[in-house]
């Protein structure tokens, strides 16, 4: 009974930060489009990442420091096999075109285009897992993802604009779902083994090396030039890099990849909220029945027997 009631504390609690995340990640698509205002947005990908591996060096060092001054102890050397490096590097490899297409999609289509197929990433999610890696899909993860699918589609489907205008943007933003799907993937395999903040810093560096050179070739404006150009270069940085995508990262512990990306059709909801609060946006009642659909079907996919995993008795420090 004592067992049961730990599960079930700590699902509700996971819930909880994957909700968090996903309200910080819905602001990812309004800080990209202020910052390409003043930068590019290879430039706008360069400087949230070269921010993340900052912050990320500063809280792996606080860590180590933590350890060794109030617990008299030192946090273990992480081991890195071939194999590890090379899922590693094809982790960054994958989810690097995965920004820069959406990135480059809301300069190409509009806003409301790009979040929606984006976000179908879940789908795609789900379909790698069943096709290439003999995942299980039970009625309950079944109904939530068409629910939330669903909810998510009806929310942007009278501002969706179909023109030959668009088409690029478009296929740019489903792309980079795709891409995105393919990164959650190999994510959960890393997280088998490596903590939150190794597994970013290596994905933010591999991706830093590849975008430099491409920033240098395409950006004539490497670094923003206002005092709110760097605010949302940080807050994409710091909010978004390192804390929405590290708890992101840190769920795949507890939590399918499937289930977790499911949760990422709460962002064009919560990005209609935040663009209410700050762009005084209208809300429709189409915004409060989508949220509700979207978490039923969050609700009944966490009823799936193949959402949770074992939960770890070792906390994760570093």
């Amino acid at each position: 009974m004592s067992n049961t009631k730990t599960i079930v504390t700590s699902n509700w609690m996971g819930l909880i930060l994957l909700s968090t995340a996903i309200l910080i990640l819905s602001s990812a698509s309004i800080f990209i489009r202020l910052s390409e205002n003043e930068i590019g947005p290879f430039a706008t990908i360069f400087n949230r990442l070269w921010i993340a591996i900052v912050t990320l060096v500063a809280w792996k060092a606080f860590t180590k420091t933590r350890s060794k001054i109030i617990e008299d102890a030192s946090i273990q050397a992480e081991i890195y096999t071939k194999k590890d490096i090379a899922l590693s590097v094809i982790f960054g490899l994958i989810t690097l075109p995965s920004l820069l297409l959406w990135a480059w999609s809301l300069t190409a289509t509009s806003v409301t285009n790009s979040n929606l197929l984006h976000n179908t990433t879940p789908f795609f999610v789900v379909l790698i897992g069943w096709l290439f890696f003999a995942k299980k899909i039970d009625s309950y993860f079944l109904i939530g993802l068409v629910l939330g699918l669903g909810g998510t589609i009806s929310i942007s489907i009278e501002d969706f604009q179909i023109s030959p205008g668009n088409l690029r943007g478009d296929i740019a933003a489903l792309l980079s779902a795709l891409s995105y799907a393919g990164s959650y993937i190999v994510l959960e395999k890393l997280r088998e083994k490596f903590s939150t903040t190794t597994v970013l810093l290596w994905l933010c560096s591999i991706e830093l090396l590849v975008v430099l050179p491409l920033t240098l070739l395409t950006e004539n404006q490497l670094f923003p030039f206002s005092l709110n150009g760097w605010l949302v270069a940080i807050a994409l940085g710091v909010l978004c890099q390192v804390i929405g995508q590290g708890i992101m990262a840190y769920s795949l512990k507890q939590f399918s990849s499937g289930f977790v990306s499911l949760f990422l059709l709460l962002e064009p909801i919560f990005t209609s909220f935040l663009a209410w609060i700050i762009f005084a946006e209208k809300l429709t009642i189409m915004n409060g029945v989508a949220f509700f659909v979207v978490l039923t079907g969050i609700y009944l996919a966490q009823l799936s027997q193949s959402v949770n995993k074992q939960i770890s008795s070792q906390p994760e420090i570093s």
